[in-house]
């Protein structure tokens, strides 16, 4: 679920080049098919399915799906199939949190020890201060998951999993974390953590009275009608309807039945679980675009403006990586995320009026290379046209 900084050699197709508004392809009625693009990276990289879409001039140009939603079967991904999306939830969570400051139910300065008064005796004196900007921007020095509450610390990691409810386990796993020290000072260097994201889903578990999960669905999922949206693995064991997730050891590519194991636990939902159809993620993105370039709809420019200047400095802020690209024309929001049997990737980039995002239901070896290989022709045949 780590973000991934690609070295991306995007930029090696593009240096020279200059951008002009002629660049783009002239509109076209319908959504452009990809199938034909991704058939042969699909089979080079050996995903069992592959997904992407692009977005050009702010709208769903061209999308693609092919292959086989289980490996060694026939039967075929559908254009509607939902697929992983690893730590790319943790822009909606960001997302998700702008939504609920503009409606005043939760602040940006609002302290961890105001958020969950009853913690105050027992947390740590250095997370007192902490705020939703320094959780979602990885600067709360909080420790990597598997840190501070590990399956060999008597087991706790099984114990928070068998609670009943995501918001238990996200209660449980915020009472462990904060009561030890921080691995750094907050504010001061970036420590990505997927329980620093959760911790902020607990915070609106406690605040809404209802789980970040059915939130996330009524203001952001529901709004922008992504119907195929939803949380944990994809599909249902014993059935092939959905692309199963694989993971790839050496030279062998083994399908995973969708069952609860089959991804991580529910109480990191708000780092790393979320599932839709590439299309719908699509809306998402095209929603966050918009906000970036200054243009209202259901998120604000006024909520967004954290991802043009992180409030730390540096890289990262509410759920994004902010890089320089020579294609994009100025700053591109990026992630990627896996949960070890998926992988997708998304660039974004507000002064092109662009976005492309690429996912497929393998990780592994391979599967970031296969990806950005998707995303650097996309870039290529739809936006420098070279």
């Amino acid at each position: 679920m780590r973000m991934r900084l690609p070295v991306f050699g995007l930029s090696a197709l593009v240096l020279s080049f200059v951008w002009a508004t002629s660049a783009f392809p002239a509109a076209a009625t319908g959504v452009v098919d990809l199938g034909p693009d991704l058939a042969g990276i699909r089979e080079k990289y050996d995903f069992p399915a592959l997904a992407a879409a692009v977005i050009v001039e702010g709208e769903l140009h061209a999308r693609g799906v092919v292959g086989v939603r289980k490996y060694g079967s026939d039967v075929q991904a559908e254009p509607n199939d939902p697929f992983h999306l690893g730590s790319c939830t943790k822009a909606m969570t960001g997302s998700l949190v702008s939504l609920l400051v503009q409606q005043g139910k939760l602040k940006w300065e609002t302290t961890l020890a105001e958020y969950f008064p009853d913690l105050r005796d027992t947390m740590h004196p250095d997370y007192r201060d902490v705020t939703l900007v320094h959780l979602l921007s990885h600067r709360a020095g909080v420790p990597p998951m598997t840190n501070g509450f590990a399956p060999v610390e008597g087991g706790q990691l099984l114990r928070i999993r068998a609670m009943k409810s995501p918001a238990e386990q996200r209660r449980r796993m915020t009472e462990i974390v904060l009561a030890r020290p921080p691995v750094n000072k907050p504010g001061e260097k970036k420590e990505y953590s997927n329980a620093g994201i959760s911790i902020a889903g607990a915070i609106v578990d406690r605040v809404m009275g209802e789980e970040y999960e059915a939130v996330l669905c009524r203001l952001l999922f529901e709004p922008l009608e992504m119907k195929t949206a939803g949380f944990g693995p994809m599909g249902t064991a014993g059935r092939i309807d959905a692309p199963w997730p694989h993971r790839k050891q050496g030279d062998e590519i083994t399908p995973v039945t969708p069952e609860p194991m089959a991804d991580n636990p529910p109480f990191i939902t708000p780092a790393g679980r979320v599932h839709c159809s590439i299309a719908d993620w699509a809306k998402y993105i095209q929603c966050v675009l918009k906000a970036v370039r200054g243009e209202d709809g259901l998120l604000s420019p006024e909520q967004v403006r954290q991802l043009k200047e992180p409030p730390f400095g540096g890289d990262y802020a509410l759920g994004w990586g902010l890089h320089e690209r020579p294609w994009a024309g100025g700053p591109v929001l990026q992630h990627a995320g896996s949960n070890g049997m998926n992988y997708c990737v998304v660039w974004v980039a507000p002064w092109k009026d662009f976005a492309v995002l690429a996912a497929t239901n393998r990780g592994g070896a391979g599967a970031s290379e296969g990806l950005d290989r998707v995303c650097a022709e996309m870039i290529r045949k739809f936006l420098t046209d070279k």
